[in-house]
């Protein structure tokens, strides 16, 4: 009984206020830097100083504000939906996105397989735009913290493109 009110008292009333579970906020907070991580570990480097990129490529500065910002938000976002009755799919389809968002790291920059990670960020950009469908059903708001996301995704999505038709000779070359 103990352990139970504890437990109870880890998780803030969602009802009428729609206040987010912090523990489950956390939880998703530190899945977040699982994904970052994949930033850390595969960095640009001389390959991508080499490769031909458009004018409207932003500086690596950018990279890690916008993605610390991203972050903090998508774990907001999956908090505020944990939890209600019928979430289950749309958390699904979180991880779905996280997972790709994670993998695109490696493939581009780790294996400088550019048409993979082509594919790789496409389907990100559907598990994304479906997980912010499902989101919207259950919470407006997580729906629209997302939005800033599926925005850069697009931004990232037409980077990756342009750089493949840019790069012919290094398009999935392995090195």
């Amino acid at each position: 009984m103990y352990r139970e009110k504890a437990v109870r008292g880890l998780h803030a009333d969602r009802g009428a206020t729609g206040v987010m579970d912090l523990l489950l906020f956390f939880v998703f907070l530190a899945t977040c830097a699982v994904a970052a991580s994949s930033g850390v570990l595969f960095k640009p480097g001389a390959w991508y100083r080499g490769l031909d990129k458009p004018g409207w490529t932003p500086p690596n500065i950018a990279f890690p504000i916008v993605w610390s910002v991203l972050y903090l938000l998508m774990a907001i976002a999956a908090a505020r939906v944990a939890g209600h009755p019928g979430s289950a799919l749309a958390l699904a389809l979180w991880s779905l996105q996280i997972c790709l968002n994670t993998l695109w790291s490696g493939v581009f920059f780790g294996l400088h397989r550019i048409r993979a990670a082509a594919i790789v960020i496409g389907l990100l950009w559907v598990a994304l735009a479906a997980t912010i469908m499902a989101f919207a059903a259950i919470d407006g708001l997580a729906a629209a913290l997302l939005v800033p996301y599926l925005i850069w995704g697009s931004y990232a999505f037409a980077l990756n493109l342009s750089i493949l038709a840019r790069n012919p000779k290094a398009t999935d070359a392995a090195t």
